[in-house]
C-alpha cells in the first residue's frame, strides 16, 4: 500500500482542510506531515464550521486514526485547547489523535524570539503568524529542540529551563521587551495534558500500517509556493511543503508515494509579504476578498487577492509530481463578466513561463482572458449541469498543466463537492 499526498499549490489557504474531511472517509489513518499552529484547516459540515490549527483534518471521521508526524512543531497550549473544544461536542480526540515523539514543540520564548525577530527587521519584516513557528524550526536544526518525547523523561524541566536560558541570551540582542515567564503556568499545564494521548514511534507506525495494506492520506499545511527551498524565499515558511515533505515529516520511503493531489484556488491569494504577480488592488480584488471571505484562518488578517497565476501553478505540478488536481472556490467567480489568468511573466522586458530565482523581480504577468460563466455554481451537484464557460476555464488549465481536475469545489460545505 500506499501513502497518497493532498497539498496545496500555492500560497496557502487553498482548502486543504475541507478536501481532507473529504477524502478521509476513504482512508484510515490521515497524518499531517509538517508546519506548526500557523495552519488553518477550515471544515463546514451539518451547518457547523471547525478550524484546525494542529490536529489532522480527519480527526471527525470515526474509525480513522489522525497522526501528527515527526515533521510537525506543536505548541501544547494551542493543541491542548483546540482539543478542549472538540471534546465539548463529542469528539473522542485521544482515542483519534496519535502524536509522534520527534514532532518538536514550540515553547513561550520561541514566540518572543520570533516577534522580537519580525519587529527588528522594520519593513523588511515576512508576514510570520508569530506563533514561533520558524524560531522552533530553528532549534531543531540548530540540535537545541525539545521533542515531544523529552515530555515523558525524568529530567525534562531541567532541559526546558536550559533552552529557556538559550532563549533570554539569545534575545539579548534585540531592544524588545517581554516577560520570560509569560504562559509558563499554562504551557506546563499543557504539556501534562499532552501526556494523556498515545505517544508513536511515527515513523515505525505508518510503515507497519503500509504493510497492514491500510491506506494513508498525508496531509501538508501552507502551500507549495512557501516551501522553504522552492517557494518564494525569503518569505516563506520554516518547513518543506512540497511532497518530498511527506517522506521526511512521517518517515516514509519516496518509493511509498503513491498519488499526489495538488488543491488550487480557481484565484490566487496570499497572507503576509512577498511576490504576488497577479495580485489586484482595485475593485475586482476587493471583490474577490468579500465573495471569497478572504480573511486568514489562523491570522485574522485580510488576505491579498489576485487571478490565477498558471506560471506559478505549472511550477508547483512540477516540483510535487502532481498526478490529479482540486480546484477549490470556483464559485468566488460567479459574478465576474471576464475572467483573467497570467500564462506568462515579462520581466526587464523579457518573456518567460518560469518563476525567477529573484522574488525582488519586477514581474509583469501576461493574461489571458475567458468569458465568465455569470451563474451560482454553488447550488450545482452534476458535472453534466456545470456551465460551458466554466468547463471552458476548467480545460484550459488541464491543457496548461497535463493533469486532470478530479475534483471541483463549489463552496465550503463537504457536500458542495463534485467528484469527477
Amino acid at each position: 500500500m500506499k501513502v497518497d499526498v493532498v497539498l496545496g499549490l500555492q500560497w496557502g489557504d487553498e482548502g486543504k482542510g475541507k478536501i481532507v474531511d473529504v477524502l478521509a472517509q476513504n482512508y484510515p489513518v490521515i497524518a499531517r506531515f509538517q508546519g506548526g499552529p500557523n495552519a488553518g484547516h477550515t471544515l463546514q459540515f451539518e451547518g457547523k464550521k471547525f478550524v484546525l490549527h494542529t490536529i489532522p483534518s480527519g480527526v471527525f471521521r470515526k474509525n480513522a486514526q489522525n497522526i501528527i508526524g515527526n515533521g510537525v512543531v506543536i505548541d501544547p497550549i494551542i493543541f491542548m485547547n483546540e482539543c478542549i473544544k472538540l471534546e465539548e461536542i463529542g469528539t473522542p480526540v485521544r482515542e483519534r489523535i496519535f502524536i509522534s515523539k520527534k514532532a518538536h514543540l514550540i515553547l513561550p520564548t520561541h514566540r518572543i524570539i520570533d516577534a522580537a525577530s519580525e519587529q527588528a527587521k522594520g519593513s523588511s519584516k515576512i508576514g510570520s503568524t508569530l506563533k514561533g513557528i520558524g524560531p522552533t524550526y530553528m532549534d531543531k536544526t540548530g540540535r537545541n529542540g525539545l521533542r515531544v518525547g523529552d515530555i515523558l523523561a525524568p529530567d525534562f524541566s531541567h532541559r526546558y529551563k536550559n533552552l529557556k536560558n538559550k532563549h533570554v541570551l539569545f534575545l539579548k540582542q534585540f531592544n524588545f521587551e517581554y516577560n520570560a515567564n509569560e504562559n509558563e503556568e499554562l504551557w506546563f499545564k499543557a504539556i501534562e495534558y499532552l501526556k494523556s494521548f498515545n505517544l508513536i514511534d511515527g515513523e515505525y507506525s505508518i510503515n507497519k500500517y503500509l504493510q497492514e495494506s491500510k491506506k494513508v492520506l498525508a496531509e501538508g499545511a501552507q502551500g507549495s509556493l512557501l516551501d522553504i527551498d522552492y517557494g518564494s524565499y525569503p518569505f516563506v515558511t520554516s518547513s518543506t511543503t512540497i511532497c518530498a515533505g511527506a517522506c521526511i515529516g512521517l518517515g516514509v520511503a519516496p518509493s511509498s508515494i503513491g498519488k499526489v493531489s495538488g488543491i488550487f484556488k480557481a484565484y490566487c491569494t496570499r497572507v503576509g509579504s512577498g511576490p504576488f504577480p497577479t495580485e489586484l488592488n482595485d475593485e475586482s480584488g476587493e471583490l474577490l476578498r468579500k465573495m471569497g471571505n478572504e480573511v486568514g484562518a489562523t491570522t485574522g488578517r485580510p488576505r491579498r487577492t489576485g487571478w490565477l497565476d498558471m506560471v506559478a501553478l505549472k511550477y508547483a505540478v512540477m516540483i510535487n509530481g502532481v498526478d490529479n488536481l482540486i480546484m477549490m472556490k470556483a464559485d468566488v467567480l460567479d459574478s465576474f463578466e471576464t475572467i483573467k489568468v497570467a500564462v506568462q511573466y515579462k520581466i526587464d522586458g523579457e518573456l518567460t513561463d518560469k518563476v525567477p530565482f529573484d522574488p525582488y523581480s519586477n514581474i509583469e504577468p501576461v493574461y489571458k482572458e475567458f468569458k465568465g460563466w455569470k451563474r451560482d455554481l454553488s447550488k450545482i451537484t452534476l458535472e453534466e449541469n456545470l456551465p460551458f464557460e466554466f468547463m471552458t476555464y476548467v480545460r484550459f488549465i488541464e491543457k496548461e498543466t497535463g493533469v486532470p481536475v478530479s475534483i471541483i469545489s463549489l463552496g465550503p460545505d463537504r457536500e458542495q463537492t463534485i467528484i469527477r
